[in-house]
């Protein structure tokens, strides 16, 4: 599918042509092989979890979010970029439509799974972003990848990209209520927010390391007993 005219579209008109464009058989089975590309990545980190598990008695992550961008975000971003709407460049040119959201409970862990995932034969490293080490000025820290995965079709085998956050449990809960107050249409001194979500950022970096000191005080106790 293939609509040349879309740039000024008003939000109404955007909606329609966004489900126009989900309900074309290109579009589903693409977002099918998306899903399959979750489940891929989903499984490898399940796994990874079990192992990490026996090998140091606990598990590296808390709970794994995954979703698909909804069709209207998907033609709004498109837009934005001036990409065409079809699918083939919708594929190419975007790269967080598959998304998976890691949440755990250490920084340390955050880099121990994600070497590790990116460590197997069968995954390719597209692109990683550590706004832990380099938070964005708002204060938003998380670590992103982009990563190839192949899936496996009765016609064959297919890449696919999956984008990859993970996060702490407080680098999760700063960015969930940022997400919503940033919003808000009513807020009178909107710089006073961001200030203090600034200052919020900052104390829950202090909340992680205090968390993984902690961790590595009781992890050298317990091999001293």
């Amino acid at each position: 599918m293939e609509l040349t005219k879309y740039n000024n579209l008003k939000i109404e008109d955007l909606e329609a042509t966004a489900r126009a464009f989900a309900e074309t058989d290109e579009f589903i089975r693409l977002m099918t092989l998306y899903r399959c590309a979750i489940m891929e990545i989903e499984t490898k980190l399940r796994v990874l979890d079990a192992e990490f598990s026996l090998q140091y008695d606990r598990n590296p992550f808390e709970h794994i979010e995954s979703r698909l961008k909804k069709p209207v975000s998907i033609i709004e971003k498109m837009q934005r970029r001036g990409i065409p709407l079809t699918t083939r460049d919708m594929e190419r040119e975007l790269f967080d439509i598959a998304g998976i959201r890691v949440m755990c409970s250490f920084i340390e862990d955050i880099y121990k799974l994600s070497d590790l995932l990116v460590e197997q034969d069968d995954v390719l490293l597209v692109t990683r972003k550590d706004y832990i080490a380099n938070p964005k000025p708002n204060g938003y820290r998380s670590l992103h990848m982009i990563v190839d995965i192949p899936i496996f079709l009765s016609e064959g085998k297919r890449h696919m990209k999956v984008e990859v956050q993970f996060r702490t449990i407080a680098m999760d809960f700063w960015a969930s209520v940022e997400h919503k107050l940033k919003y808000k249409k009513s807020l009178k001194n909107p710089e006073e927010v961001t200030e203090r979500l600034q200052r919020c950022a900052g104390i829950l970096s202090q909340l992680d390391d205090e968390m993984e000191s902690i961790r590595l005080k009781i992890d050298m106790e317990d091999e001293n007993v």
